[in-house]
């Protein structure tokens, strides 16, 4: 009886063996890390390069546990499926190729700071590795248009998940969501062995026991390492299962039913980028230096403490996994009325996050003038 319930659930056994114990080693691992690597992208103290909410410095050492966790999921799907799947598989050999070097890039960076335009070529590197190997947007005949969409998606994906690491807990609390929604969605169209099931549990473990760390107030960051590989992580799941799901309807591809489920699985990442390149090239500012203007902070200035800022994006966290769910599971027939549903609450929050943003820039701004003059006339 008990070979037999083993049969009759052993992928069920194998994944929750699986995140329990994935989970206990990251949160050893961080622990360990921790301990033991004080400084790794703790750089630029004085200049003020590096620009965080938080004034104080801390190891940025969790993204060496996503990349290994990473790493251990690819081995453990070898082990208890099938390895040929895994080692005779072009496209997930490009996947694993394009985690490397988003993973290299961003460790490089952590190091080293690297120079801006060395990140961009590894950032369009990651792409080239993903198209190469058959992954990418699938949303037009024109298959350059597909390659040229999917490298601004890859690239513009893994510098938002960088400006998004601004506060203790966000990048982390948002890919989560991220992660979740791409497992409800294989698990709801029945892949219970996959590989990509197993890389993103593995990578969803690596993160909550990061979390534990990294949730207000904070003992580290995830740094350019921890970013650089998620982007690239977070941006090559979405094109799989959320610009190229077809699953839901079996038929033929829906642009604006993928566009959409992609907009609403990355819509704070996506609002929080739009936003703040905006505001800064309004300026004449490089939207590529660090700021205090993020929506995140914006969410600060209206009075919300560290915490209560993560906790408002863990609830919009868990508003687009239930949306996308029923975007491809509950939706069989789209039509032009869903996608103006959608695109409205992507312009309603967008909106929101625009308007407090530019109201406190603004406040900020008036306050810091108001500072230099008073300092001028004591002079």
């Amino acid at each position: 009886m008990i070979k037999e319930f083993f049969d009759a659930n052993y992928n069920l056994i194998v994944f929750t063996f699986f995140i329990v114990t994935a989970l206990l080693f990251s949160f050893l691992m961080n622990s360990l890390f921790l301990r033991f690597f004080h400084t790794l992208g703790i750089r630029n103290r004085n200049d003020g390069t590096v620009i965080r909410w938080g004034t104080m410095s801390k190891p940025a050492v969790g993204g060496l546990s996503f990349y290994i966790m990473f790493l251990l999921s690819c081995a453990c799907y070898s082990i208890f499926f099938s390895p040929n799947d895994a080692l005779y598989n072009p496209r997930f050999m490009g996947f694993i190729m394009a985690m490397a070097l988003g993973f290299l890039i961003g460790l490089a960076d952590d190091a080293y700071d690297t120079r801006p335009v060395l990140k961009f070529a590894a950032q369009l590197g990651c792409g080239f590795f993903l198209i190469i190997t058959g992954t990418y947007i699938n949303i037009s005949d024109n298959i350059m248009v597909n390659y040229i969409l999917t490298l601004f998606w890859v690239v513009g994906i893994m510098n938002s998940i960088n400006m998004l690491d601004n506060m203790d807990g966000i990048t982390s609390s948002v890919s989560c969501g991220i992660i979740i929604t791409a497992v409800v969605i294989m698990i709801s169209n029945g892949d219970y062995n996959g590989l990509y099931l197993m890389t993103c549990f593995g990578v969803l473990a690596a993160l909550l026991g990061f979390l534990y760390y990294n949730w207000h107030p904070s003992k580290m960051f995830m740094g350019d390492t921890g970013s650089q590989f998620l982007g690239v992580f977070l941006a090559a799941i979405g094109i799989m299962f959320f610009w190229n799901n077809n699953y839901a309807d079996g038929a033929v591809v829906n642009q604006q039913k993928q566009f959409i489920t992609a907009l609403v699985a990355f819509i704070l990442p996506i609002i929080d980028t739009s936003i703040v390149v905006f505001n800064r090239l309004s300026k004449g500012k490089s939207p590529f230096i660090g700021g205090k203007d993020h929506t995140t902070h914006s969410l600060a200035y209206m009075g919300l403490n560290d915490k209560q800022v993560g906790i408002v994006y863990v609830i919009l966290s868990v508003v687009s996994i239930i949306l996308v769910f029923i975007i491809n599971q509950l939706i069989v027939e789209w039509s032009v009325v869903y996608t103006y549903i959608f695109s409205g609450y992507f312009a309603l929050l967008g909106t929101f996050f625009f308007i407090t943003t530019r109201k406190n820039m603004q406040e900020l701004a008036r306050q810091q003038q108001a500072a230099k003059n008073l300092l001028e006339t004591t002079h």
